[in-house]
């Protein structure tokens, strides 16, 4: 084995946050305890002590000037993490949803070259309006992840490039239209069960009224129908 091949892939880790300063510094302990990985949340223009308590729990914190939501937080932090050398881009909540010894389990196909993107599933966690909700938006898309809302993921360096293009800046979340972006480029899409925890404190900072879930899934169908695409190169692990 050459010297080059036993490299490890540089890791980095992308936390949007919005007024999370109730479970934030809970979900970056978590991550040190599991991986020496550096943690950058991307502030989009909290209220509280999110900021202060993330840099005091050892995350690097980057402040937005203006509210990008969650996807604009995210596609920020995969930009940056590229422009320090990272090779491999792991995404999730600062909600406390997603469990931080699970990360393990997502970045080995990544690491080990058997898939471009890791998405955690939990279908399990959600209502059976959601699931529904879930039903629809494959349909319209053509899209067979199991669980296509979540953010627990891990992009290898090809996916996260086609992230941090222009193009996806357009996006206002981070599920079917980003998958859809992913599918487009020819990248191979692996779903990795995972647990998934009740939201630690308060309620979601996007989905905060039916009106915004009614917009969203306009949206999210929309989308989904004019990219449509049948014949995705998407696996379950078994």
């Amino acid at each position: 084995m050459t010297a080059q091949a036993s490299v490890s892939p540089k890791v980095g880790i992308v936390i949007p946050a919005l007024n999370e300063a109730d479970s934030i510094g809970k979900v970056i302990a978590a991550l040190r305890n599991q991986c020496h990985y550096p943690v950058v949340v991307v502030d989009d223009c909290s209220e509280d002590d999110t900021v202060v308590i993330a840099s005091q729990a050892g995350a690097q914190v980057l402040p937005l000037a203006v509210r990008l939501g969650a996807w604009g937080a995210t596609q920020t932090g995969i930009r940056y993490l590229l422009q320090q050398g990272c090779d491999i881009v792991a995404t999730l909540d600062a909600d406390g949803q997603h469990e931080p010894d699970s990360l393990s389990t997502l970045l080995e196909p990544v690491i080990k070259g058997y898939t471009d993107v890791a998405i955690g599933t939990c279908p399990e966690r959600v209502s059976r309006l959601r699931l529904v909700a879930w039903m629809m938006m494959k349909t319209t898309s053509g899209l067979r992840m199991e669980d296509i809302t979540s953010g627990f993921r891990v992009y290898n360096h090809q996916a996260s490039m086609v992230l941090a293009d222009a193009r996806a800046t357009l996006l206002d979340y981070q599920d079917v239209g980003v998958l859809l972006r992913l599918q487009a480029a020819g990248l191979k899409l692996l779903d990795v069960p995972v647990q998934m925890q009740e939201r630690g404190e308060g309620s979601s900072r996007i989905f905060h009224s039916w009106l915004v879930v009614g917009r969203y899934m306009l949206q999210t169908l929309i989308l989904g129908l004019s990219k449509r695409k049948l014949g995705t190169q998407t696996e379950n692990k078994k």
